[in-house]
């Protein structure tokens, strides 16, 4: 089956360094940190597929140049993460320039509810959005906003549908979601960067995608078995990390982290992740 999937950048990120590579103290030692990464770039994924147009992700939104849209009142926002992003670079109008409309995306998948991920979600007001159960109820409210989330960002209408995970295993995953009719297009939990965090995966005939959102920061860290600083619980993460690594070692696995620099060219190049030297 012809399946084609595409990188859209929208925008980059800075954070600091005890973000991607936890270090002791967890979020506190990310709050005290006074060096930052190089600018990182923002993900989201379009899955064209027979069976209709699928969007992992919606990346970041412009509007988060406005001083007024993170809260002040949390460390996090005010001194621990800079967005760049400009009007044309977020989903909406990349998407157009691609010939694809609003109303040809019939489902969204968020891997998690964090801006970066979900800051794009007003240009899809006519599609169907999944998100896991869990990650949304933490999300909402203000509970939401001190976990780092920005629900009051959301779009009046957002009412995603919960992920309705099966237990039917996929290699390691002992739960999934089948997306598409055929079945190669899989939901599969990974909680670690958040509780209720999902990965994408998508089978071809060639290799296996797998749409990793921010279970690790990238390739390297991955092999490395390095859990984020964002992560409440690190050998949740890990737990997740070695069913990915395991998931690599069954079959051609090409790992595609949203904030990996690389990701783009092993998509475009259809590399399959293996173990690093």
């Amino acid at each position: 089956m012809n399946i084609k999937i595409h990188a859209i950048q929208t925008g980059s990120v800075q954070v600091k360094t005890a973000q991607p590579v936890r270090k002791k103290g967890g979020l506190i030692r990310i709050l005290m940190d006074s060096h930052w990464t190089e600018w990182l770039p923002i993900f989201a994924w379009v899955i064209d597929h027979p069976e209709g147009i699928v969007v992992v992700d919606t990346g970041e939104t412009a509007r988060t140049s406005d001083p007024a849209y993170f809260p002040k009142w949390h460390p996090y926002h005010r001194g621990s993460v800079r967005m760049n992003v400009k009007p044309e670079e977020e989903i909406g109008p990349q998407l157009k320039s691609m010939g694809i409309g609003n109303k040809d995306v019939k489902l969204v998948v968020l891997t998690h509810l964090h801006t970066d991920h979900a800051g794009g979600l007003h240009h899809f007001p006519d599609s169907r959005i999944l998100v896991s159960g869990r990650e949304y109820k933490l999300a909402k409210g203000f509970a939401g906003k001190i976990r780092g989330y920005v629900p009051h960002r959301w779009p009046k209408w957002f009412d995603p549908a919960p992920i309705g995970f099966q237990h039917k295993s996929l290699g390691p995953f002992d739960q999934t979601c089948k997306v598409t009719d055929a079945g190669d297009v899989v939901i599969v939990p990974t909680p670690g960067h958040t509780p209720g965090h999902v990965s994408v995966v998508v089978k071809s005939d060639d290799v296996t995608y797998f749409l990793a959102g921010d279970t690790s920061y990238n390739e390297r860290n991955l092999f490395d078995r390095i859990p984020d600083g964002v992560s409440p619980n690190a050998i949740i993460t890990l737990n997740t990390i070695e069913r990915i690594l395991a998931f690599a070692g069954s079959q051609p696995l090409v790992y595609l982290p949203c904030h990996d620099p690389g990701s783009g060219q092993r998509l475009k190049e259809k590399r399959p992740s293996a173990e690093l030297p």
